[in-house]
């Protein structure tokens, strides 16, 4: 069996005091593996990596967005006022407001947003999760169909599953439709399903069907609802993710591009030519999954001051630089 293996080194005032191992994949266009180090083809969870593919299932089903707000429904949002701004716009769109969200309390992922938020007066709140913008399209996607939204009865069981009725149960027609739409996108049959942090399902697929997926995406039609999603993370960064963050700058960097991040260190970029890349970080850590993803991006041929920066993650001393974070150079060369 494979491992994941070393991707990159901690170098402290050119020490190297230790390491981060992960998983690496490649897919070309057609979908095979063209590249890959650690574990390819074994079960994981995408994560938040997975929202563009959420997003597809509900397109199919009359999700009635486009542009930013689409970008925002497949979103780990910053939690900036332009995020809670278009949650409250979708939902308003089919009647609601922000009382119909099921996300847990949570404050604004992003430093800068969270101080701002706090400043202002506020505790955790719904629409601040990160995935608020995801819950409020699951929820208009409801509407539009007419499905029920939430199983009033059954709040919560004590295994983690949520009653049939609620748009977040397995068993809902909403996550049918997903997952449909996850293994289309991956060519692959989803092998677990899990709860995750927002309480929607999480789907295991493989690393290979991640980076397919995204291949898959990036690659598609304007006209096409693969298409549609991916262009709008491309016309609006700043809504798939924030105006500050390390994703918005990738996709501002390379023509074609389009990636989404996931917790546990999970990162999918999909290239205009049909090619998928996914990384995943062993001990989850998310300082290492841009220095891996730029280095992959490196080693594919792709050259931008953006993956320069990327490449390294600083390390402090006393307040300065002393080291960083870097590529294992042995995988990339």
């Amino acid at each position: 069996m494979t491992e994941p293996v070393i991707v990159a080194d901690v170098v402290r005032s050119g020490f190297v005091e230790g390491h981060h191992r992960g998983s690496v994949v490649v897919t070309n266009p057609d979908g095979g593996v063209e590249w890959s180090v650690g574990v390819a083809d074994e079960p994981m969870f995408p994560r938040s990596s997975n929202k563009p593919m959420q997003a597809l299932g509900m397109l199919r089903h009359g999700l009635q967005l486009d542009g930013r707000l689409l970008a925002l429904a497949g979103a780990s949002h910053s939690g900036e006022q332009i995020h809670l701004d278009g949650v409250r716009e979708i939902l308003a769109g089919v009647g609601l407001d922000e009382t119909a969200l099921r996300t847990p309390p949570q404050y604004p992922v992003e430093d800068e947003a969270r101080d701002a938020w706090v400043r202002a007066g506020h505790g955790p709140e719904p629409i601040t999760m990160n995935c608020s913008g995801k819950h409020a399209a699951m929820i208009a996607t409801c509407v539009a169909n007419g499905w029920s939204i939430h199983d009033a009865a059954r709040e919560h069981s004590p295994d983690g599953v949520w009653g049939a009725d609620d748009y977040r149960s397995p068993q809902h027609p909403l996550q049918q439709a997903i997952r449909t739409a996850v293994e289309d996108s991956a060519g692959e049959k989803v092998s677990y399903v899990a709860v995750d942090g927002c309480g929607a399902p999480i789907l295991a697929i493989s690393l290979a069907g991640l980076a397919r997926s995204f291949g898959l995406f990036a690659s598609a039609a304007p006209d096409t609802l693969e298409g549609r999603v991916a262009d709008a993370f491309r016309a609006f960064p700043e809504y798939a993710s924030g105006t500050r963050r390390d994703e918005a700058a990738l996709i501002r960097a390379i023509p074609g591009l389009f990636c989404k991040v996931g917790a546990e260190s999970v990162y999918a970029v999909g290239l205009a030519d049909g090619r998928g890349i996914a990384v995943k970080i062993e001990d989850g850590s998310a300082r290492a999954r841009a220095v891996v993803m730029a280095a992959t991006l490196k080693k594919l041929g792709l050259n931008h001051e953006v993956l320069d920066a990327q490449e390294h993650a600083a390390l402090l001393g006393g307040g300065v630089q002393v080291g960083s974070v870097r590529p294992h150079f042995p995988v990339f060369r």
